[in-house]
């Protein structure tokens, strides 16, 4: 069980800032009067203290308190380009960001989760002791603001007032990052205090890019203190890394509906959307992928898109399941995003209206963005990640040099993506959440889409995504296990999470349950009797898959039963490839619907020979996972090692 406010508190410690009256004293020393009267108007004690150690700690020339008013707001937008960390386009409102070379994405190998000696962790997580964390902030955050700006701002992750979000405070020296913090959260400085009593908490983020030099990254770590609800980010400038609102902040989202909320919260790496079925109506989905496996793609494919990256998720008292966007904006990749397949999107980035941070994309002599994978014609030269950029240019080990990072992004606010649904996006109930998705990248084994039998099924087909490594993390190569697509983002032992997963999901006040059910983009034709790495879909294929979806979710669609789930029959889907202007011919279908029983038996044992290794896992797994294999097994001992969709019909596996 994790317990709050356990062990010393690291910038309490450090701060030596012990009662308001000691803040208040700091503050009238290192405020001017503008910026001390906003202070003024936060009566919680417990944050006044902590921002005053914030400032002891770092120490920095002025402190500027961002209230989310048009001033301050426009001011934080001049800071950023008076000190470099932005630099205007052609377009207006458009700027650009570049992170040092070397630090394009998270950094997993130096981010730690602080814990007490009796305290476990995720076994895919790395973990610090609070005293050896202790001495290194003392020994690298001392005096790191001097010379600098340390700014403050006030944030609500969710609609203000919804009783799953959460109140937290954004400290840091950098521009670049309240500038973000402005465009992706919504400000809550004039409701701070009334937000703070309701949810009982509040977070904090503390972080400074120090002289934002190349060899200072060894010394970069990102620390997140459970107990005490604080993080720690020194010596970086990716806004994965320095952006905790995000990240950081959802960890400890996880860990308050896994020990505090158990059965009657989740927060997940999900994107919630909205699709239009027929007569109008709306259905919701909420959904789990990795970072770069198609989840802001999934969402921007709803005609009611909420968010794309983090959502909390709860029990309503009439029994519904609700969800709402952690977030108010997209720190998104775009690599791939093209006309075509984001037309929303693009309509932000190559239209006037909307506010845009670039970062690591490729800016030509005129000062328009481009990028890898955009269906446009690219320059042949320009500035990017690395500097001087021409075609052609290659790296210390002589490997080319792309036009724009691959885990390049665009920061943008919700309202200004043509489909989003401001009214149920802002509304603090959140939206009716009728249908869960899970997905990983995965390149031979699963179908495009499946639902899982019951709910015991659908918390496993979280548990058992897999995915091919991304440029999200820095150092990560290979296929690897992420449970729920949110194994990056959960401190506590995987058996914790879960455990809440199944109590929440079987609750008997979750009346409308949801369906459950897997997504996977990314078969190819190799793995099903072709040739090369190409995908048997393509992006607007989703379509087609989340319509299925919405269908059966409302009983109007039959499916095939099968040991791991439901499929879709040919009929259902051929009418709805059409709907999209698209031709969807049954050998396809075929090749993407058969099973492949060696591949996904092996899936199968992968993942029980890993969770054997975790701390009491839930027996409930792993009874599935017998299930399947049974169901499996009978399969091939009739058919043999490849299955068609007519012999699943047969049903001689049951």
């Amino acid at each position: 069980m994790l317990e709050l406010k356990k062990g010393i508190d690291i910038l309490a410690e450090i701060g030596g800032i012990n009662s308001p009256e000691e803040a208040t004293a700091l503050f009238e020393s290192k405020c001017d009067r503008k910026n001390l009267e906003k202070l003024g108007k936060i009566t919680n004690e417990e944050a006044l203290v902590k921002i005053a150690n914030a400032i002891a700690m770092t120490d920095p020339d002025a402190v500027f308190v961002n209230t989310g008013s048009d001033e301050d707001v426009q001011k934080v937008r001049e800071m950023s380009l008076a000190t470099g960390e932005e630099q205007p386009l052609a377009m207006r409102g458009h700027t650009i960001h570049f992170d040092l070379p070397q630090e394009q994405a998270r950094i997993v190998d130096r981010t730690f989760y602080i814990v007490n000696e009796d305290e476990d962790v995720s076994v895919l997580a790395k973990k610090i002791l609070r005293e050896e964390a202790y001495e290194y902030v003392k020994d690298h955050m001392p005096g790191i603001a001097r010379g600098k700006t340390l700014m403050i701002g006030f944030f609500s992750r969710g609609p203000v007032g919804s009783q799953a979000a959460l109140p937290a405070i954004e400290i840091t020296t950098s521009t670049y990052v309240m500038h973000s913090a402005n465009i992706l959260y919504r400000n809550a400085y004039d409701h701070f205090d009334r937000e703070t009593q309701r949810a009982g908490l509040f977070l904090t983020n503390i972080h400074s890019e120090g002289p934002n030099r190349p060899e200072d990254l060894p010394n970069a770590r990102v620390f997140m203190d459970r107990s005490w609800l604080t993080t720690f980010s020194m010596f970086c400038t990716y806004a994965g890394n320095t952006l905790l609102l995000k990240k950081g902040n959802h960890r400890f989202a996880v860990d308050l509906a896994t020990y505090y909320h158990r059965g009657e919260e989740l927060s997940e790496h999900m994107y919630i959307t909205g699709l239009t079925g027929p007569g109008g109506r709306k259905t919701f989905f909420a959904g789990a992928a990795p970072s770069g496996c198609g989840k802001t793609a999934t969402a921007m494919a709803g005609t009611d898109f909420i968010g794309d990256d983090l959502a909390r998720l709860w029990i309503a008292e009439d029994g519904t399941l609700r969800g709402i966007n952690a977030e108010f904006g997209i720190f998104g990749i775009v690599q791939d995003v093209s006309l075509e397949s984001d037309p929303h999107l693009m309509n932000c980035l190559r239209e006037e209206g909307a506010e845009v941070i670039w970062s690591n994309v490729l800016i030509d002599k005129d000062k328009v963005p481009h990028w890898a994978g955009n269906g446009e014609e690219h320059p042949k030269r320009g500035i990017n990640f690395q500097g001087d950029w021409q075609e052609g240019k290659t790296d210390e080990d002589g490997k080319a040099i792309p036009l724009s990072h691959p885990n390049a992004r665009c920061t943008l606010r919700n309202n200004s993506i043509g489909n989003y649904s401001e009214e149920v996006g802002e509304n603090p109930d959140g939206a009716r959440i009728q249908v869960v998705t899970y997905s990983g990248r995965d390149s031979d084994t699963m179908p495009p889409v499946w639902v899982a039998k019951n709910p015991d099924h659908g918390v496993v087909i979280g548990a058992s995504i897999l995915s091919a490594a991304t440029a999200t993390e820095v150092g990560v190569t290979g296929v690897r296990r992420q449970p729920w697509a949110n194994e990056p983002f959960i401190p506590g032992p995987l058996s914790d999470y879960m455990d809440a997963q199944f109590k929440f999901f079987n609750s008997g006040k979750l009346k409308a349950k949801p369906i459950m059910a897997g997504l996977n983009y990314f078969l190819t034709h190799g793995a099903r009797g072709g040739e090369g790495t190409g995908l048997l879909g393509e992006k607007r294929d989703v379509k087609a898959w989340l319509g299925w979806l919405e269908l059966r979710v409302h009983g109007e669609v039959d499916a095939i039963e099968t040991p791991i789930g439901f499929i879709p029959k040919y009929g259902d889907l051929n009418k709805l490839f059409a709907g999209i202007g698209k031709e969807y011919p049954k050998s396809l279908y075929d090749k993407q619907f058969s099973f492949h029983i060696e591949n996904i038996m092996a899936r199968i044992i992968l993942q029980e020979e890993a969770y054997k290794k975790e701390r009491t896992p839930p027996p409930t797994l792993f009874e599935v996972y017998e299930e399947q294999k049974r169901g499996l097994e009978a399969l091939k001992a009739k058919y043999g090692p490849v299955v068609t969709v007519e012999q699943l019909i047969e049903g001689a596996w049951k």
